[in-house]
């Protein structure tokens, strides 16, 4: 009786020690996360920053007139760099030069110009002139039209393509259009027939518009 006891003590004890032995064994080992699939990403891409673009990119040919407003920079001169409206008699006032025809320049003239002027007060001046607004390229549209008065002149405008930013009254008088241009110092008029444009017929009445140019609808 005694030693049947002692061998199901001895049984009894190894199971348990087995059992201990499986227990350590088995670790749970939590699987590493999987790389995130930036590929269906839908967040949007970030813009790689950029230099802030002056109010007007006036292009290299273009002709300064009165009403602009030029910035004209100096290196190293603080002092003689301003921003400068061109006056009616299309002239800008600068330190050191006074008066300083601007209007009918472009702007690298306009800059060699006021350089070979400094060169009197500053030796090796770097003159930068910059158009910021380009208020004198402009056309008028008066008369029995919606939206008279001035009208920003756009590349290859034509005096159709400026009508329709102005609109009719109902009592225009659409066959009798003309424009009014200075020509060699004396006014010109140029007939419009807006019926038969927009038909197809007479392009050559619609012409492209230059600065200053009036639009008038009877």
């Amino acid at each position: 009786m005694k030693e049947a006891l002692k061998l199901a003590c001895v049984v009894l004890l190894l199971g348990l020690t087995t059992q201990s032995m499986w227990a350590q064994d088995e670790v749970y080992v939590k699987p590493a996360p999987k790389p995130a699939d930036t590929s269906k990403s839908t967040s949007a891409p970030v813009p790689a920053p950029t230099a802030n673009a002056p109010a007007d990119n006036a292009p290299a040919d273009y002709v300064i007139g009165a009403d602009d407003t030029l910035h004209i920079s100096v290196w190293k001169e603080p002092d003689l760099t301003a921003t400068l409206p061109v006056r009616p008699d299309g002239k800008i006032s600068l330190p050191l030069l006074n008066d300083v025809s601007a209007a009918g320049f472009t702007p690298m003239q306009l800059a060699d110009s006021i350089t070979e002027k400094l060169k009197k007060y500053i030796a090796d001046p770097r003159v930068t002139v910059v158009v910021t607004a380009m208020n004198s390229r402009r056309i008028f549209v008066t008369g029995e039209v919606t939206h008279s008065g001035a009208i920003a002149l756009l590349p290859g405008m034509t005096i159709l393509q400026a009508l329709s930013s102005a609109g009719f009254t109902q009592f225009a008088n659409l066959k009798g259009i003309y424009l009014l241009r200075m020509e060699n110092g004396r006014q010109v008029k140029m007939p419009f027939n807006y019926k038969e444009v927009v038909k197809g017929r007479h392009p050559e009445q619609n012409i492209l518009l230059q600065r200053g140019d009036t639009v008038v609808v009877p």
